[in-house]
């Protein structure tokens, strides 16, 4: 066999070798792959500058060779991790190869320095290893935590919970360092004291289908039956709770983390001096319990801000304001009473104020079927105002009491003053401003920046009658004891 034959024939081996080869690789996208694990997380409380490493195995299954298109973190160079694969330091690789009941390795790894601003090292850093095999992307969650904080129940609870039981005592948020809730936190059969300036961060979790309809499985403060909230804030030193996200990109992104849900004669919950912000929803008050809520601000809620199903809720110099649904829902009945307070609703299609009597039974939610709760609720010394033409639904049937009073407060109606709906509405609203379609007054310093201190030429100014008990507005600032202004701020020059 002469030299240029035998090339010709080990080329054309290694030719069909080659193809073959190609020929034998998966090309199903349902090709199955196998994790060592869903998440690697590194579970080091950093109080210096401190670095960990995981190790992540990826296995193929199949009875043939697979080529995974792409292995990266979903971030890129910006990422907080950095990936090692087989060997190989890179936050990309591509066209790997496994061969049919082999793996490949990779590892990961995360440096945290906690003294960082927390846009740079937040308290719970998370992310994604996106894997692609045939146009098929599985992902693997990382996560670590970037700032030495108080983990509630711990680091490792995503999906998980917390009980509080201490047989009807108390348990107190007194460490300096913040508190990350990683979880869900159940209140049961205990006071839980938050006292001033305790700042309390919330993981909101994975979104699936829950008990709220579509939402986070984490992330919510549940006050069980026989537990009590009590948050103690003061004007100097308020109680912050909000989402674990602080980059500026994320301080006003609704719908961050669950909310804080009182359950069913859950009584003497307190909240002074708080700012609860960027949830789902802020506070409900389900049947029978009892909120009372001073000087407080419920923000940025991407549902309703306050929200009271036959409840009774006692609030004083509060903002409900930029949420996406109601700023204050009342429903299915319940006692309520409002004094110097701003409920705010602009850019949405929900009213400021939503009241009712009544929930609807039937599957369709036409009413014709329901149950009924007598409602009566007080308003002295408030704004209800916002960009739609009417900011409060009234929603009463007969089968209850539907008893309801406006004293000194500003109000936004049009049609719901009309003959077809409520006529005699300024009969028990009394005295109010402005009067039906006057919607061009100045109210509002600068609402479209969510700004809602008076302006220097406001209605609100004065407009307001003196209450005994209430001698200053929700910062702090002395009210005009003879001709306070109405809302939860008074005007200052």
């Amino acid at each position: 066999m002469n030299r240029i034959l035998f090339l010709s024939i080990v080329s054309l081996v290694l030719l069909f070798v080659s193809c073959r080869k190609d020929q034998d690789f998966i090309t199903d996208s349902s090709a199955e792959l196998a994790f060592s694990s869903d998440t690697l997380r590194f579970d080091t409380v950093f109080t210096e500058i401190g670095s960990a490493t995981r190790i992540l195995k990826i296995y193929n299954p199949n009875s043939q060779p697979i080529n995974i298109n792409r292995i990266a973190l979903e971030e890129g160079d910006a990422s907080s991790f950095r990936i090692n694969v087989d060997g190989i330091p890179t936050n990309e690789a591509t066209n790997l190869e496994v061969a049919a009941g082999d793996s490949l390795y990779i590892f990961a790894e995360v440096t945290v320095d906690p003294d960082n601003p927390l846009s740079i090292s937040p308290y719970v850093i998370g992310e994604r290893l996106l894997v692609d095999l045939n146009g098929t992307e599985r992902a693997v969650r990382l996560e670590a935590w970037g700032q030495n904080a108080n983990y509630i129940p711990d680091r490792f609870s995503q999906g998980g919970g917390a009980f509080l039981s201490c047989d009807l005592g108390e348990v107190v948020f007194d460490d300096p360092k913040p508190y990350v809730i990683y979880g869900a936190l159940f209140v049961d059969s205990c006071t839980l004291n938050i006292p001033a300036g305790t700042e309390i961060f919330i993981h909101g979790g994975i979104v699936r289908q829950g008990i709220f309809g579509e939402g986070y499985n984490d992330g919510f403060i549940f006050v069980l039956p026989n537990g009590r909230l009590s948050i103690e804030g003061t004007a100097e030193s308020p109680v912050t709770i909000q989402g674990d996200r602080l980059e500026e990109s994320f301080q006003d992104v609704a719908g961050q983390w669950g909310g804080i849900y009182l359950s069913a004669t859950s009584r003497g919950n307190k909240i002074e001096h708080a700012t609860i912000k960027n949830a789902r929803f802020g506070i409900i008050a389900d049947s029978s319990s009892t909120l009372i809520i001073n000087n407080s601000q419920i923000l940025n809620a991407i549902s309703g801000g306050l929200i009271g199903i036959h409840s009774r809720i006692i609030a004083e110099n509060c903002l409900f304001a930029g949420n996406g649904g109601n700023a204050v829902q009342l429903a299915y009945g319940g006692n309520y009473d409002f004094t110097y307070c701003t409920l705010a609703s602009y850019g949405v299609d929900n009213s400021a104020l939503s009241m009712s009597n009544v929930v609807c039974t039937d599957e369709l939610q036409l009413c014709s079927t329901r149950k009924a709760n007598d409602l009566r609720a007080n308003f002295k010394n408030s704004i209800i105002f916002g960009s739609r033409s009417d900011e409060i639904d009234l929603i009463n049937f007969d089968d209850a009491a539907f008893d309801y009073n406006f004293e000194n407060c500003i109000v936004k109606v049009d049609d719901l003053v009309g003959e077809d709906d409520t006529p005699d509405f300024f009969d028990n609203c009394i005295p109010c401003q402005p009067g039906a379609g006057e919607t061009n007054l100045p109210l509002f310093k600068d609402p479209s920046e969510d700004d809602y201190t008076l302006d220097s030429l406001s209605i609100a100014d004065g407009f307001g009658v003196p209450i005994a008990r209430v001698t200053a507005d929700i910062l702090g600032v002395t009210r005009d004891a003879s001709t306070p202004d109405v809302g939860c701020f008074e005007r200052t020059e």
